[in-house]
């Protein structure tokens, strides 16, 4: 049987309090019982061992509290806590996006904006949520560390400074008490502009390694200040930033081949920092395929399914 250092104190809490209990009463009923006795020798060496019981009570409630009070923290600064990785060597990457975003087309603008400094959903990602498992609240991710190349999970040649054309961009993490089924979600903004997320029930294990990507069409990566965040259902985990700089890359006159010219349709942007929403026009359509991949330590890639991200033909 596994006892962590915490069970540990407060069983060693409730012994030392159950004894407490059980010496003061024989205590005093050690000395009511002397006050019996017609002979004044045995009268006082059984009231003398009562008042030591009761004494005994007395030390033993200084040590419950100091148990209680100092134990751990005092056992922790020896013997510091890690997070314990339950390793799922059965991983697999299906989420199911549905990408029915609902926009309306009426932005509500007042000269009071109402500002937050925690970051936010926009309700038409949560309202798409497919999570069925409801999330941990002591689920935790590691800093975002950027790169454009994976090694055995792990980010190759990690920078927050990339000249266009980006490419493949990986935000790696990891993470520890998840839940799967619950549902997660990454958002990445340009500039306070969401240009691409991510969002699907959970099905990489307790802990492990992983990460979110995007790979869109080279002419897509404009430059700008990046910014990630990461959701469990609608709580916000960790975020990060990092910088695209360069010219930009002519749009590509043409459609990729069996994908149709995409159409324009408002889509709801947020600021990372001050989450209200407001509304500019971004085109959707048909594009290359990219995915996010969830790996716990030590096993296999598997491959995830396809997020669609835009392609854009321009107008002559």
């Amino acid at each position: 049987m596994n006892l962590d250092i915490r069970t540990a104190v407060v069983t060693a809490t409730i012994l030392t309090v159950a004894g407490i209990i059980l010496t003061l009463l024989s205590g005093i009923s050690t000395i009511r019982a002397s006050h019996r006795l017609p002979f004044f020798r045995k009268r006082r060496d059984k009231m003398m061992r009562g008042w030591r019981l009761v004494f005994s009570a007395i030390f033993l409630a200084c040590l419950a509290f100091v148990l209680n009070r100092f134990a751990e923290p005092a056992i922790y600064h020896f013997y510091p806590p890690t997070p314990t990785v339950t390793l799922t060597p059965t991983l697999t990457l299906t989420p199911t996006v549905t990408l029915t975003l609902t926009v309306t087309l009426t932005p509500t603008i007042t000269n009071t904006p109402s500002v937050t400094n925690t970051p936010s959903l926009p309700l038409s990602i949560i309202n798409g949520f497919e999570g069925k498992v409801t999330p941990n609240p002591d689920a935790i991710f590691s800093p975002l560390v950027f790169a454009q190349t994976l090694q055995n999970f792990q980010p190759v040649d990690p920078k927050t400074e990339f000249a266009i054309p980006v490419g493949h961009l990986y935000g790696t993490f990891s993470y520890n008490n998840m839940f799967n089924g619950s549902q997660w979600t990454a958002l990445w903004y340009r500039d306070g502009v969401l240009v691409h997320y991510e969002s699907a029930p959970w099905s990489g294990g307790s802990g492990g390694y992983g990460y979110t990507d995007w790979n869109p069409n080279p002419d897509e990566w404009l430059p700008g200040n990046y910014v990630i965040q990461i959701y469990v259902g609608t709580t916000f985990k960790v975020g990060g930033q990092f910088t695209v700089i360069g010219t930009p890359l002519p749009t590509r006159t043409g459609t990729l081949q069996g994908n149709p010219v995409g159409s324009t349709t408002p889509q709801t942007t947020i600021n990372p920092l001050t989450p209200s929403p407001v509304t500019s026009s971004t085109p959707t359509g048909s594009a290359s395929p990219t995915s996010s991949v969830i790996v716990p330590t030590n096993t296999a890639l598997s491959t995830g399914s396809i997020l669609p991200t835009p392609s854009i033909t321009p107008n002559s």
